[in-house]
């Protein structure tokens, strides 16, 4: 049967392109930008890395931040909370890098093992298979007819038929060959520990300068403030909203996470009656 052609060799429209005409509302220049035609090199990964990249570095510098105010609310010397925040942005750092390859690992197992099922059952028995679909088409609205005529004729291309029933029918994208998900664990821990830091910095900067712990959680709640709202407006990026308004959420977001730890780290130092 005849092969499709890989996608390093399929010739696209303008992405970027298209994608400032949809984002201006410009119909003549997304028509362009579908006149342009562009050799593909695969699939890009970047969207993934910045997912990994955004998210990791939320979890590192709320989590750290939390850790900090926890252990100020506490009544906690510098050297404690540096301590603390260190341990726990290189051991967390490490279990969500370590978490995130593993897990997109055993993901990508699973939808390779699905696919080499879909592939033996596609060869064994394609009526079986081409039916499926038809049924599955129609059920989405497609005319019996209509749906007959398309699946057959994609059915003529075993390797996109396997993909697209991947998709349509068990909601499962195949992951490229040259996937490899240990690197989108490296991303992650590298986000997590840069990110973690900052809250940090404070304390390393300032300590040495006689400052009180008042003044140093201060400075670390102003630089931890502008790394979030900074991080929420990179998620801006990634998930298509008003830069303002994610910057906000994420600044909320860690904001309420650290007044949480702050008062329980107090709560917990009142019990315990241990002397400020």
């Amino acid at each position: 049967m005849v092969d499709v052609a890989s996608p390093g060799k399929v010739q696209m429209r303008d992405l970027n392109a298209a994608r400032t005409a949809y984002a201006e509302g410009d119909i003549e220049a997304s028509k362009a930008a579908h006149g342009v035609k562009t050799h593909s090199e695969g699939h890009s990964k970047v969207g993934g890395h910045i997912k990994c990249i955004v998210f990791g570095g939320m979890d590192g510098i709320i989590t750290t931040f939390a850790v900090v105010a926890g252990a100020n609310g506490g009544g906690l010397s510098t050297a404690a909370i540096l301590i603390m925040g260190f341990s726990n942005v290189f051991a967390d750092a490490l279990s969500m890098g370590v978490g995130e390859a593993l897990s997109t690992k055993s993901e990508n197992e699973y939808i390779l093992l699905e696919k080499k099922r879909e592939e033996w059952e596609l060869e064994n028995n394609p009526e079986g298979e081409i039916e499926e679909m038809v049924d599955l088409y129609v059920e989405k609205g497609m005319a019996r007819d209509d749906a007959q005529l398309c699946i057959e004729k994609m059915a003529k291309y075993p390797k996109f038929f396997v993909n697209v029933m991947m998709v349509e029918e068990l909601e499962l994208q195949v992951p490229d060959e040259d996937e490899n998900p240990w690197i989108e664990g490296a991303y992650m821990f590298g986000s997590f520990v840069f990110f973690g830091t900052i809250p940090l910095l404070a304390y390393i900067i300032f300590a040495s300068m006689g400052m009180t712990q008042e003044f140093l959680f201060a400075i670390a709640c102003c630089i931890t403030g502008v790394a979030l709202f900074g991080l929420g407006v990179g998620k801006s990026r990634v998930t298509k909203q008003i830069w303002w308004q994610c910057g906000l959420e994420v600044l909320c977001l860690g904001g309420g996470c650290a007044v949480a730890a702050y008062l329980i780290g107090a709560l917990v130092h009142s019990a315990l009656g241990v002397p400020a």
